[in-house]
């Protein structure tokens, strides 16, 4: 049992610890793959002291591996940033001003960069990309978790959705985790979130409702939807959750880096 039980011991904040979360679509300027990789590497001991400060809980930057939007600034990498709850989301996102920004980097890159490489770096932040759309999601459900870490060059995915009936929620929580989770148990999958975006930039896609999360294990066929519809319970649960919403863009992401 207790080895049972390490299996599902989740380290990934993402799924627990963070109810809250920004997720940042980054459409990068041709070429600037490489300075914007840069970029997150100098950022990343900062993310570490926001986290050490209690600023935040984590942040974790995917790039885009394979996707089905071919909209004109479609992500070429999203950076997930967590919060225990709504009040530290909103304290980071409009009560630092660049100034605080400035001295956290100051603080983690002491004894180790120039104060004036600093301010170079922190000056050029936006330049690598050509437009960043913002989603503040507040966590709806999820499985358990399984597979320890995820760590860079694993993958996730993400799907926007929208939700076409007031019980959608309900249908993906009762129906779809119960099934999910029963696949994880089998060794089919390693987790599923769905989350509900409450606020958006102004650039930002509008419509979409809510994004899942999936964190899938490599060469393993899932079997829960196609053993769910082998009854005729089945069949309408599905045309249930089926009917419930409407999925639009996909995107197949593989970790970066992540600080927690």
């Amino acid at each position: 049992m207790r080895k049972l039980l390490s299996i599902f011991i989740l380290f990934f904040t993402l799924s627990v610890t963070a109810q809250y979360t920004i997720v940042s679509a980054v459409d990068l300027n041709e070429g600037m793959e490489e300075d914007y990789l840069k970029l997150e590497e100098f950022f990343s001991p900062i993310h570490k002291l926001a986290i050490e400060k209690g600023i935040q809980t984590f942040q974790a930057v995917f790039k885009v591996v394979e996707s089905n939007d071919d909209g004109e600034n479609s992500a070429d990498y999203f950076i997930i940033t967590g919060f225990n709850n709504k009040e530290e989301l909103d304290a980071y996102n409009n009560s630092w001003t660049s100034d605080d920004w400035l001295n956290l980097a100051y603080e983690a890159h002491k004894g180790k960069m120039s104060r004036s490489s600093v301010r170079k770096y922190m000056n050029s932040v936006g330049s690598e990309s050509k437009e960043r759309r913002n989603y503040h999601i507040k966590n709806v459900d999820q499985t358990i978790w399984a597979g320890g870490d995820l760590k860079p060059g694993e993958r996730m995915s993400i799907t926007s959705t929208i939700a076409k009936s007031d019980d959608f929620e309900s249908w993906e929580s009762e129906i779809i985790k119960p099934m999910v989770n029963n696949e994880i148990m089998m060794g089919q999958h390693r987790w599923w979130a769905l989350s509900k975006i409450y606020e958006r930039t102004e650039n930002a896609y509008e419509g979409i409702t809510h994004f899942f999360f999936n964190v899938g294990v490599p060469g393993v066929t899932r079997t829960g939807w196609d053993d769910l519809g082998k009854t005729f319970k089945g069949l309408k649960l599905r045309e249930g959750v089926q009917s419930a919403s409407e999925h639009q863009n996909y995107g197949l992401l593989e970790l970066v880096s992540i600080n927690n």
